[in-house]
């Protein structure tokens, strides 16, 4: 997608409030893909990304940031965390399990964009098949035009949604749970996809499904007959080294100082991750994927550590730092009215279901964002989901109140009294706090 790091950084802010430095460096490292993309392949070749390393306390959009970066673009993405890896020699994950994750991300990405190519031929198959056997339960003596005719009534009536909840028994393809083992560096052999794909016949077995479920069912398997799996391979492979991001987080777990117990095993994990982000070939079951072109985003809190208690090899692979700050009052304010994903928004369309119509009025707003950012203050600061903890508290009674009946919709009018009365305990531990040495 060709966005300007302006436009990308607006589309960046309708989900994540602030933190412009990080949203910044961001566009900036995507823009440069495309930058690079538009180049010869010799110079390709020489341009690599330059990683990044998010510092800041828990909560305030670091994931969000990568992850919203990477849906932009349909990009494939992997979030992973330092601490499930051990050095090589230690029982846990191996580090490049992280690029075999990344390959899976891209063969699902890739095989959704070819199915949505093909999902009109898949599904007027499915269709057809589906109508078939609707015909045959209620079939009689007719010529074979009349039945042509009959069965493209069925067609018709199939695509309308007329028979949704009609049942049927089709003949579906048995797919057993795929058996996978692990080989020597931590590469997994799926036993089914072998034995699967010496040319034997699916095995097949009857199914009652639902007239809907079956059209699902059987389009998928249509779908899969239309699309070139080696095309998908070799389409994802690429996607992954050249479009790739990384999302490491709490990589401050992992960095320390000393030469003794744990230490030893997080400077080895280190070790392990820096040929991953210098540029090395990791084999997966499609094929090998080199990681030179993979955008990594490092993050973490470093409230004990520091960047620098880093390996210098690693630092100086992530040479873009941003430092993401602690959320403000009229952060949680803005992050409680303006994303589209609002998380006051998300209570209102809830508790809609139930005939609530539910209101917040500024000053209660203002009230919840203050008692937010005062917790997080006198307490361990972990950002915007803070909110979620006050506004469970907020509407507890409304929440266990609704539903269960028929009732006309009730308008409920959330004020800053009305907060004030129902966190009230949250409040006077608040208070107490203050006075904890």
């Amino acid at each position: 997608m060709d966005l300007s790091p302006k436009q990308i950084v607006n589309e960046l802010n309708k989900y994540i409030i602030g933190q412009e430095e990080a949203k910044k460096a961001v566009a900036i490292a995507l823009r440069n893909r495309y930058r690079r993309s538009r180049l010869t392949p010799e110079l390709m070749e020489e341009i690599t990304p330059k990683n990044i390393i998010m510092k800041g306390p828990t909560g305030v959009g670091k994931t969000e940031i990568a992850r919203r970066l990477a849906k932009l673009v349909k990009a494939p993405f992997l979030k992973v965390e330092a601490t499930k890896y051990t050095e090589v020699g230690y029982v846990g994950r191996d580090v490049e399990s992280m690029v075999r994750d990344l390959a899976e991300c891209a063969i699902r990405l890739v095989r959704e964009e070819k199915k949505a190519e093909v999902e009109y031929r898949a599904r007027a198959t499915a269709e057809r098949k589906v109508a078939k056997v609707l015909a045959e339960n209620n079939k009689a003596d007719r010529g074979d035009t009349a039945k042509e005719v009959f069965e493209q009534n069925f067609v018709d009536a199939v695509h309308e949604g007329k028979y949704d909840h009609a049942v049927i028994e089709i003949d579906v393809l048995d797919q057993p749970k795929p058996l996978e083992l692990s080989a020597a560096g931590g590469a997994a052999i799926d036993l089914g996809s072998i034995f699967g794909g010496m040319g034997l016949p699916g095995k097949r077995k009857k199914r009652k499904l639902t007239v809907k479920e079956a059209v699902d069912l059987l389009m998928a398997e249509e779908a899969d007959k239309l699309i070139d799996n080696d095309a998908v391979n070799a389409e994802a492979l690429r996607r992954a080294e050249n479009d790739g991001i990384i999302f490491i987080d709490e990589i401050d777990k992992i960095a320390g100082k000393g030469n003794q117990g744990a230490d030893v095993s997080r400077e080895g994990v280190q070790r392990d991750i820096l040929p991953i982000v210098e540029g090395c070939t990791v084999m997966t079951k499609y094929g090998p994927v080199k990681t030179d072109y993979i955008l990594f985003i490092a993050a973490g809190a470093f409230h004990v550590s520091r960047v620098e208690d880093l390996i210098p090899e690693l630092q100086g692979r992530f040479p873009i730092q941003v430092e993401l700050s602690s959320l403000t009052k009229k952060d949680f304010i803005d992050i409680l009215t303006q994303p589209e994903n609002a998380i006051t928004r998300q209570y209102s369309v809830l508790l809609a279901v139930d005939n609530i119509d539910l209101r917040f009025t500024q000053d209660a707003i203002e009230k919840i964002a203050e008692i937010a950012e005062d917790i997080n203050a006198t307490s361990e600061d972990i950002g915007a989901r803070r909110l979620h903890t006050v506004m469970e508290y907020l509407l507890e009674d409304i929440s266990f109140n609704a539903g269960g009946g028929d009732y006309p919709v009730i308008p409920v009018e959330i004020n800053s009294k009305y907060v004030e009365e129902h966190l009230d305990k949250i409040i006077k531990n608040r208070d107490l706090k203050k006075y904890v040495l």
